[in-house]
């Protein structure tokens, strides 16, 4: 798979689309995702009440609504996108707020 780089411009709508989801949907200002970047990876992470907790991170595959999705695993501490089987896996539909709404059920 060729490596696809995530651009300012595909930061800024990816900034811009989690600050609108919390204001949207968490609607509290102790609880809500945050992201950052390394190479083609976003990192979805949420805080709750002060607590970080990683939810998912996704893989850039050069559209804003082809993201590959890859669950954070607690039991072995690492992405894994091969599973599929935890709450919320059906909101999973390679965009950036389907991962959220899943991240939201996974890890609630």
């Amino acid at each position: 798979m060729r490596k696809q780089a995530i651009t300012i411009e595909v930061r800024k709508q990816v900034d811009e689309l989690v600050a609108e989801f919390n204001k949207r949907v968490l609607k509290d200002p102790n609880r809500y995702y945050t992201n950052r970047y390394q190479g083609n990876f976003l990192y979805l992470d949420r805080y709750d009440y002060a607590t970080m907790s990683q939810i998912c991170r996704l893989r850039y595959r050069g559209k804003m609504d082809n993201w590959e999705f890859a669950i954070f695993k607690y039991s072995n501490e690492r992405y894994d996108p091969e599973e599929w089987f935890f709450p919320g896996a059906d909101l999973v539909d390679g965009t950036i707020e389907g991962a959220m709404r899943a991240g939201l059920e996974a890890y609630p």
